[in-house]
C-alpha cells in the first residue's frame, strides 16, 4: 500500500528542510512525498531547488500564493498513492505518528482519519487560549450540522483513501478547506475516525499564519457546505 504525503508550503524557510527530513524518516515503507510551494517569497523556493529537489518525488510551484486549499488541490491531483496524507510544513504535526494516523485506514475500518489535538495523552504545547476557544466553537458548530462528534475539525493532520479524496471537488482556496472537507465527507456518509496526536504549536513570531479572518471564513464554510448544498 502506497502512501502519498502532500506537503503544502508557504514561506517556511526555517522548517521545510527539517520537515522533509522527518517525513523521509517516517515509519512508512512505501511512500511518495509531494511538496507544493504556494508562491513562497522568503527563500523557501531556493531551498527546495538547491537542497530538496533530489530527496522528494515531486515539487510543484504555484507562481503566486493561492492558499492552503489550492495547494492541496494541486497535491491531491498529483498523488499516485492508495492513501493521501496531509502534512503541514511547519513542524506542528509529527511524521513519527503516521502509523497512528494511518492505522484505521490500513485496517480497513476508515475512509478518512483526523488527527485530534484534543484527545489522547500525547504532548501538546500550550499556546493560544482564544485559538482553542475558536476551534472548539467551530468544531461544535460543524458537528451540529454534520451530526458527527469530532473534537478537532480544524486539525491540519488528516489522511484519506485516495479514490475518495480525489472524487471530492475542493472549492476553498485557504483554510476553509477543513470545514468544507468535513461537510462533504459527512454528506457521503464516509467512515471517519479520530486519533489522538501530539501538537507542537508555534507562535506568530515563529511563523504561525492562521488568524481571525480565517476563523470567519471557516464559519462561512460551515454554513455554505452544510446548508446550501
Amino acid at each position: 500500500m502506497k502512501v502519498s504525503i502532500v506537503i503544502p508550503c508557504y514561506n517556511e524557510k526555517n522548517t521545510i528542510v527539517k520537515i522533509v527530513e522527518a517525513v523521509r524518516c517516517a515509519p512508512v515503507e512505501n511512500k511518495e512525498i509531494i511538496v507544493i510551494d504556494d508562491g513562497s517569497n522568503d527563500g523557501t523556493q531556493t531551498l527546495l531547488r538547491d537542497k530538496l529537489s533530489g530527496t522528494v518525488d515531486q515539487i510543484i510551484y504555484h507562481p503566486v500564493n493561492r492558499g492552503k486549499g489550492a495547494a492541496l488541490r494541486t497535491g491531491f491531483a498529483a498523488a499516485s498513492g492508495d492513501i493521501i496524507l496531509v502534512q503541514d510544513a511547519d513542524l506542528e504535526y509529527s511524521p513519527e505518528e503516521y502509523l497512528v494516523l494511518l492505522g484505521p485506514i490500513i485496517s480497513g475500518k476508515a475512509d478518512a482519519v483526523f488527527g485530534s489535538r484534543f484527545m489522547g495523552g500525547r504532548p501538546h504545547r500550550v499556546v493560544f487560549f482564544w485559538h482553542m476557544v475558536g476551534n472548539r466553537f467551530l468544531t461544535l458548530l460543524s458537528n451540529m450540522f454534520t451530526n458527527l462528534n469530532l473534537t478537532d475539525v480544524e486539525t491540519g493532520f488528516k489522511a484519506f483513501q485516495a479514490p475518495l479524496i480525489k472524487s471530492i471537488q475542493i472549492e476553498e482556496d485557504r483554510f476553509g478547506f477543513e470545514p468544507e472537507i468535513t461537510a462533504k465527507l459527512a454528506k457521503k456518509r464516509c467512515r471517519i475516525y479520530e486519533v489522538g496526536i501530539s501538537y507542537h504549536g508555534r507562535t506568530y513570531e515563529e511563523g504561525k499564519k492562521i488568524g481571525w479572518r480565517d476563523g470567519m471564513r471557516a464559519f462561512y464554510a460551515i454554513m455554505k457546505y452544510n446548508c446550501c448544498r
